[in-house]
């Protein structure tokens, strides 16, 4: 009779781990689905003076990067990796970078610094530019 409860008691305990298990499971894979982020927010766009807009904001790998602008007269250049730091400081885009001009660019983060700036003459000098570090 003891030994009938005793593994009533295992099996609850065996159950609740399990569930704890389980959990623990999905609140990972909910964490890490990516997600998408409008650059300077809906309204705004892609624009001067938005580096402050990642403030707070926690990136991961695979998060897209949605960029708005007039494509008349602003870009993005996409840039990465830690040597990039100087570039993107003096605004200068480095050989190899991508340029995208759709007005609509979708970019996805990859694990270390990302690094986006407008290249049009005095834009990222006027704070069109932002780094994301993932």
């Amino acid at each position: 009779m003891s030994q009938g409860r005793c593994s009533a008691a295992t099996m609850a305990t065996t159950f609740m781990v399990m569930c704890l298990f389980v959990l623990l499971h999905y609140s990972d894979v909910a964490e890490a689905a990516p997600k998408t982020y409008y650059v300077g927010g809906i309204t705004n766009g892609w624009t001067f003076n938005v580096q402050s807009w990642s403030r707070g904001k926690r990136f991961a790998v695979g998060d897209t990067l949605v960029f708005k602008y007039n494509r008349s007269f602003h870009n993005v250049v996409a840039f990465y990796g830690p040597r990039n730091g100087g570039n993107f400081a003096k605004c200068i885009a480095p050989r190899g970078a991508t340029v995208r001009q759709t007005g609509r660019d979708l970019i996805k983060l990859v694990k270390g610094p990302n690094y986006f700036i407008c290249s049009y003459p005095g834009h990222c000098q006027s704070g069109m530019k932002i780094a994301i570090f993932v």
